[in-house]
């Protein structure tokens, strides 16, 4: 017989008592956990861990889960930057003090949340989620397309219609995003003889490489980053190396750095 405290810890430290029930926990078992203070009960049945998320205490109080962006997180998808408020989903609706709540049928599946994000974003940042998603497989493209209908949500769709699974990274998601909105024909992991895959290619013609801050992860790693920098130079493909600090905080000033590499190298070719 399951105990209540691995049951818990299962569901992520925080679960009703129908869940505990299907996951093999009698009620005897979760009352007992209840009466000898190893299981806190949040709300009616509602069940938790002592040392669960805070997050997730506060969202069981009140009958709900993490969503949208906030379960993009836990989930390890590409996330432009943590909210200032937790977003739950609760089949209610109702407002939770200090959340953004997202009405939606229980339990919430990884294809409820992203669409929601995709909602609820904006675009950049629900690109990237979703993008993610797609490549990670957490998420199938032809299913996203078809929870959102055309005539009611174009823009989302058309969203959906820039996912390229094939993408590294965050970094080159928002490069590329940022580049295409300024109107630039940006190509992904484009072979370059010698040197592998170039991140991005723009316009044909500049090379983008996305540095992470683990870039360079050994000695190694560095001689063969170098290596990889020289052969663009060779091949004639000159190469901006950009990071995401740069592309957050600066978006407009990288956008302007590319036009203006476009414009130095395009007589030289």
């Amino acid at each position: 017989m399951r105990t209540v405290i691995d049951a818990l810890a299962a569901l992520g430290g925080v679960a009703s008592a129908s869940s505990l029930r299907q996951a093999g926990v009698p009620r005897r078992l979760i009352e007992a956990g209840v009466l000898d203070a190893s299981v806190q009960r949040v709300a009616r049945g509602m069940y938790a861990l002592p040392q669960a998320e805070p997050v997730l205490i506060h969202a069981g109080r009140h009958y709900a889960v993490p969503g949208c962006v906030t379960a993009a997180l836990a989930a390890g998808l590409w996330v432009v930057r943590e909210p200032e408020k937790p977003h739950l989903a609760a089949r209610h609706g109702r407002p939770v003090p200090g959340c953004v709540v997202h009405r939606s049928s229980l339990p919430l599946t990884p294809l409820d949340f992203v669409c929601q994000s995709l909602r609820c974003l904006p675009p950049l940042e629900a690109l990237t989620i979703a993008e993610s998603a797609v490549k990670k497989g957490v998420v199938q493209l032809p299913a996203l397309r078809e929870r959102f209908p055309a005539a009611r949500e174009k823009s989302v769709l058309a969203l959906v219609g820039r996912i390229r699974p094939q993408s590294g990274s965050i970094i080159e998601t928002m490069a590329r995003y940022l580049l295409e909105e300024a109107g630039l024909t940006v190509e992904l992991q484009v072979n370059i003889p010698g040197m592998g895959h170039l991140d991005l290619l723009v316009d044909g013609l500049l090379g983008i490489e996305t540095d992470g801050y683990t870039h360079h992860s050994s000695r190694a790693a560095y001689r063969e980053d170098r290596r990889r920098w020289n052969v663009t130079v060779v091949r004639g493909v000159p190469t901006l190396r950009v990071t995401f600090e740069m592309l957050l905080v600066e978006p407009t000033e990288f956008v302007h750095m590319v036009h203006q590499a476009l414009a130095t190298y395009r007589p030289a070719q």
